[in-house]
């Protein structure tokens, strides 16, 4: 079976992922069925091991297999008729950020309550981005799946028309929607579909404050263009943490791999504490400040969001790290009350973060 002209775009455990969901689909494999061994599969595929594993792996937090240790993987029994089958639809899942473990997490907190997630192909760049989220909101719409758990796409040249285009077919086809982590509209707007995330307005205050803490009196925001409408809101929370007319506040929104523009922003603003939209932007922007012979948080203090890989940068990362397996199991319980309850009043469910503290702000507390 040949893959699709997409999916040969796609990175190769997603394109084995695709082929054997349509071979299971397709009844190739029958319930019970053994799939051929991960060894046979790697040579069919002309892949390594451990690519095929991932895919298997996919597949079963997916439901459709389930891998038993020592014997091999095996195709499930059909789902029972009391079980619902859901959509992921994130389009950031592959970019080392808090996506990756959610859609684990949602997937494996469906699969604990007797339901079934198919968790879709999204590819790396922007154009890929788009045209694959609103194919998949096609997909999932022809698939009449119970709901879907959306993440807008972000960061590309027509982000906000591609996440009009995914809602709208997903409520013409009368598919519930559970926003994970952000709406589609810019904040302060407010879809009717519920939310489940944390409060990010309330998080940039947070991390605003601990700079003050540490000192800090020229305290700055960091972003990239294109971002979520969560930039926005912990933008506005600095700000809020920024009243008195003493302390000073700054919003770069650029590239912060782009030296020459790093450093004329630093001349010109001279901040001495940095508020980062992410901590992929702040891993960006110390390798940029290095470059510049500046470091945290020695020449400036710096904290970010999400805690994915911020224990392993150059100088460990002071940030605020999201609760994904809570952010995942709320999402479910959120689908499975609005399934219950349609017509019930519009939902932010809004989960806390633990601040981590380390090396950036150059505080010990």
């Amino acid at each position: 079976m040949a893959a699709t002209d997409t999916e040969v775009k796609l990175p190769k455990y997603q394109q084995i992922r695709g082929e054997l969901r349509r071979a299971i689909e397709r009844a190739v494999y029958l319930p019970g069925q053994k799939l051929p061994p991960d060894a046979e599969l790697s040579i069919r595929f002309e892949t390594s091991r451990l690519t095929v594993i991932r895919a298997l792996q996919d597949l079963q937090l997916e439901g459709l297999v389930e891998r038993k240790a020592g014997s091999g993987t095996y195709v499930r029994h059909t789902v029972p008729q009391t079980s619902k089958v859901f959509g992921l639809l994130v389009a950031n899942q592959d970019q080392g950020d808090i996506f990756q473990p959610i859609c684990q997490a949602v997937a494996g907190a469906a699969q604990a309550s007797g339901h079934v997630v198919l968790w879709g192909n999204i590819g790396y760049t922007a154009d890929e981005k788009e045209k694959q989220a609103e194919q998949l909101s096609r997909s999932y719409a022809d698939q009449k799946v119970s709901g879907v758990f959306l993440t807008p796409v972000e960061l590309t040249p027509h982000s906000s028309e591609v996440n009009r285009h995914v809602v709208e077919t997903l409520e013409r086809a009368g598919i519930p929607i559970i926003l994970i982590d952000r709406c589609y509209l810019p904040y302060p707007e407010r879809s009717k579909h519920d939310l489940v995330g944390i409060d990010n307005r309330r998080s940039g205050y947070r991390l605003t404050r601990h700079l003050l803490q540490a000192g800090c009196s020229r305290i700055a925001f960091v972003a990239r263009p294109g971002s979520a409408p969560t930039v926005d809101a912990r933008i506005a929370g600095m700000q809020d943490a920024l009243t008195p007319e003493s302390l000073r506040g700054d919003v770069f929104i650029g590239d912060p791999a782009d030296a020459g523009e790093i450093a004329q922003w630093m001349r010109k603003v001279r901040p001495d504490g940095i508020v980062c939209a992410n901590d992929r932007t702040a891993g960006t922007l110390m390798h940029t400040l290095a470059s510049l012979q500046m470091q945290a948080p020695r020449d400036i203090r710096m904290v970010g969001f999400d805690d994915v890989f911020a224990d392993i940068l150059p100088v460990p990362l002071t940030t605020l790290r999201q609760p994904c397996q809570q952010i995942a199991e709320s999402a479910i319980r959120a689908m499975l009350d609005r399934l219950a309850n349609p017509e019930m009043a519009t939902r932010d469910i809004l989960l806390d973060c633990e601040l981590i503290v380390r090396q950036s702000c150059g505080s010990q507390v």
